[in-house]
């Protein structure tokens, strides 16, 4: 071992002496300092190191959270076999509520994943007058029926001026979802949604039909003139073979924009009124 009071006072304490010297020492076997108090070595193997070679404790950063991970939405279909599986599913209904569970179930039209509920229908499903509209607003998202905003009070006026009310009409839309932002539904939202409604009419069995609005006077009549020249006029429906006179007619929407085009509704629905007779629902 190497005295501590050796080092101070060796005439070879400088530096490059003092390297040279610990170099000889370590070869020597010198692996520990002496000073004026004796220890025992042995002993102290057993006791805990000195504070100071114990090492600070190290806070320890907590992990990232996983990141959120959402359920997977369906894939969309392609717009040729969402009609295609919209076809399929409703030709196999035979009843309206057997149509309105397939539709529910139907993945094939993106809005149902931005919508509340399907808006499927309202009214009385066995009355001889079907009107059809677009597209459910944010009022028909919220209670699940068809014209129940601002739209669905001017109709509920206009039926009333005509004698009539919603257990008197079967109302429906073609596409049975809301759009978000009240925008018109796309070609292709209108053609995956378009053979539940053509289905819906069919098993309704309405004997007139009436087309609110050009999007659905073009879904079901073909029709792309605009509204202002088809409206008053009848037309052929083919409802499964079935012959149905259907007339296109001014979307209450529109009215509420363009008031003074009331009169041409009201004139519509007397023609609707003299053509249909006395009012009622199929026995």
């Amino acid at each position: 071992m190497l005295r501590s009071d050796t080092l101070a006072s060796s005439p070879l304490a400088t530096v490059d002496r003092l390297a040279e010297l610990l170099r000889w020492y370590a070869e020597m076997g010198v692996d520990a300092v002496m000073d004026e108090q004796a220890h025992d070595r042995f002993s102290e193997a057993d006791v805990a190191p000195p504070a100071f070679y114990v090492a600070e404790p190290v806070a320890l950063v907590p992990a990232p959270p996983e990141p959120l991970r959402l359920p997977a939405r369906p894939a969309a279909q392609p717009p040729d076999q969402a009609n295609q599986t919209a076809q399929a599913l409703a030709a196999a209904c035979d009843t309206l509520d057997a149509l309105r569970a397939a539709l529910d179930g139907f993945d094939g039209c993106t809005l149902k994943r931005s919508a509340t509920q399907l808006v499927f229908e309202d009214g009385n499903r066995t009355a001889r007058i079907m009107l059809v509209g677009e597209a459910p607003g944010a009022e028909e998202d919220r209670t699940g029926k068809p014209f129940t905003g601002r739209a669905g009070q001017l109709l509920d006026l206009m039926l009333a001026a005509c004698g009539l009310d919603r257990t008197s009409v079967y109302i429906a839309n073609i596409v049975p979802w809301r759009p978000p932002g009240n925008i018109a539904p796309t070609p292709v939202q209108t053609a995956a949604c378009l053979p539940f409604v053509q289905r819906q009419i069919a098993l309704a069995r309405p004997d007139h039909l009436v087309c609110l609005g050009a999007a659905s006077t073009a879904a079901l009549l073909g029709l792309t003139d605009g509204i202002i020249r088809t409206r008053g006029r009848w037309f052929d429906y083919d409802c499964d073979g079935r012959i149905i006179p259907a007339m296109a007619m001014l979307h209450p929407e529109y009215l509420l924009k363009q008031p003074l085009q009331k009169r041409l509704a009201w004139r519509d629905w007397r023609a609707v009124m003299q053509a249909a007779g006395p009012q009622g629902v199929r026995g």
